[in-house]
């Protein structure tokens, strides 16, 4: 079992922010509007037939609900690689102490069919480790890994591979993300890793262990072969429009890196999606989940060669309560109102695609959806 430090933080305690981003500075001339004016061509995929789930991807657009969906699906001509999808069930998110969900009570939902607190890493509200999907995983000799766009010690990536009373215990966490036996991690937050207050350098410790370092793209794009760690900033990646490929290539990477006889389990987080929330920045929003989408298809086509891979795309929570107003499909535009800088509480839509996808369809709790895939990890 591993063990906790830092418990006696409590779990209402201030989150830490993300790092602002270019458009919290009105770059974009208003933030409620947007126009696309390069839409990106998306792919088509034909479902397999096959039973066997070998493989499972777990996709998480942070504070990507049907608002934010329908506006990229316009701002892109009427097109997503989202489309590509035929089975689609909702899910409820409260979590076990407020009816808005934060990322961290929502997550832990999603990856251990387990209600708790706002705050929370994967245990329950009463503080019992629960185990997630990851580490369900790993006990079935599968392989496991996360690329995110924050800091990889934030709260939906924790949830996999980490428990604590607070999602503010962000050392603690990225000591049991070094301990935990994760195949392939990537995104930010070398900071928690390397300038430690304890003193410890776990970069230093897990290639000791014989893992690959990363911290730079080409670096990681240079590794052949697992376990590996890129940390490609000192907290989290830059956003969309200043870093890139780096997610769709983080997770070509990690396809070839995972891919083995036994399967893997893979998450992948959309994560800076909530931050245009947050900031009520419709252009954020947009290129963020354009990022995400265009992830998704590079993902879709491995799956769709390899036969044996469960798709799955869903949201923690929506953010920013977003409302489409007008725009063009055409001229690929939109307009809308944020009526919060904070997350809502509405029903999220749930996107399944490969083998077993039928089994998605529905309206249940995130908890439900959680226990859904669990019981296809085998």
């Amino acid at each position: 079992m591993v063990m906790l430090c830092g418990c006696v933080l409590m779990a209402s305690a201030q989150v830490e922010d993300r790092d602002r981003s270019k458009y919290a500075v009105n770059n974009f001339a208003d933030d409620d509007k947007y126009t696309m004016f390069q839409p990106y061509e998306t792919v088509t995929v034909e479902e397999p037939k096959g039973r066997k789930v070998k493989n499972i991807i777990f996709m998480i657009g942070d504070g990507m609900g049907l608002e934010q969906i329908s506006a990229a699906w316009v701002s892109n001509g009427g097109k997503l690689n989202l489309d590509n999808f035929s089975k689609t069930g909702l899910q409820r998110t409260y979590s076990a102490n407020k009816l808005v969900t934060d990322s961290a009570a929502a997550g832990t939902a999603l990856a251990t069919g387990h209600k708790t607190n706002n705050g929370m890493i994967s245990m329950t509200p009463d503080a019992e480790i629960v185990k997630s999907l990851a580490e369900e995983a790993m006990e079935k000799g599968k392989r496991t890994g996360a690329a995110v766009t924050c800091r990889v010690n934030d709260a939906t990536p924790s949830v996999f591979f980490s428990h604590s009373i607070s999602r503010n215990s962000q050392e603690d966490i990225a000591a049991q993300m070094a301990e935990s036996g994760v195949y392939f991690l990537s995104g930010g937050g070398e900071k928690y890793w390397t300038k430690r207050k304890d003193g410890r350098d776990l970069t230093a410790e897990i290639q000791k262990k014989g893992y690959s370092f990363a911290s730079t793209k080409d670096e990681l794009m240079a590794v052949e072969q697992g376990p590996v760690v890129a940390l490609m900033a000192e907290k989290d990646l830059k956003p969309a429009l200043d870093r890139g490929d780096l997610l769709p290539a983080s997770v070509t990477k990690a396809l070839q890196l995972l891919d083995n006889k036994n399967g893997f389990f893979l998450m992948i987080e959309g994560s800076m999606i909530d931050d245009g929330g947050h900031d009520n920045k419709a252009g954020h929003t947009m290129e963020e989940i354009f990022d995400f989408d265009r992830t998704l298809g590079i993902v879709l086509e491995w799956a769709e060669k390899d036969g044996e891979t469960l798709v799955i795309v869903t949201a923690d929570h929506a953010t920013g309560g977003m409302t489409l107003l007008g725009g063009s499909i055409q001229k690929q535009k939109i307009e809308v109102n944020f009526s919060t800088k904070g997350h809502n509480g509405i029903v999220l839509p749930v996107f399944a695609w490969g083998p077993h996808s039928e089994d998605f369809v529905g309206f249940y709790e995130n908890t439900e959806l959680s226990d859904r895939i669990r019981a296809l990890i085998k």
